[in-house]
């Protein structure tokens, strides 16, 4: 993996624990992404203890940055291999991220959409002593004519 941007502190090297609460990042997750290769290869003590630099946790920081923003791990991935390689393109960087916008675009299209028809069955319910549910008769492919 390409060197880490210059950009990183430097300082004494940190057990798992310790660069989890410098990250945000869970010690399980940040295993998990040394296991994905997002980390390269994370020093260890004769022992076998992992020994994280600082840039290692400030790599950890822009992962936990990046997937709060909803990026997969592939797209994670390439982002940290192009933030890393100083002779990258931005232009490769805005097209993973104006992908990523688009795919959000359309999910939130989508979840709006659901919104709009439960809110359809919500006012169509009477939600009395009655047995009858348009709601219900939706979810079960029977909706009535009022609802739709």
């Amino acid at each position: 993996m390409p060197s880490r941007p210059d950009s990183a502190a430097t300082g004494p090297a940190v057990n798992i624990g310790e660069a989890a609460r410098r990250s945000g990042v869970s010690a399980k997750m940040l295993r998990h992404y040394e296991s994905l290769g997002l980390l390269g290869s994370v020093h260890r003590t004769d022992s076998g203890y992992r020994q994280y630099t600082p840039a290692d946790v400030h790599t950890l920081r822009f992962i936990k940055r990046s997937r709060d923003l909803g990026f997969s791990m592939a797209e994670i991935a390439e982002l940290v291999n192009l933030w890393q390689n100083r002779s990258r393109a931005s232009a490769s960087v805005k097209r993973i991220a104006q992908k990523h916008v688009d795919e959000l675009s359309t999910r939130i299209a989508a979840m709006q959409a659901m919104q709009r028809s439960l809110q359809d069955l919500l006012h169509h319910c009477h939600g009395d002593a009655r047995p009858d549910c348009p709601i219900l008769d939706d979810l079960a492919g029977q909706s009535s004519a009022c609802c739709h």
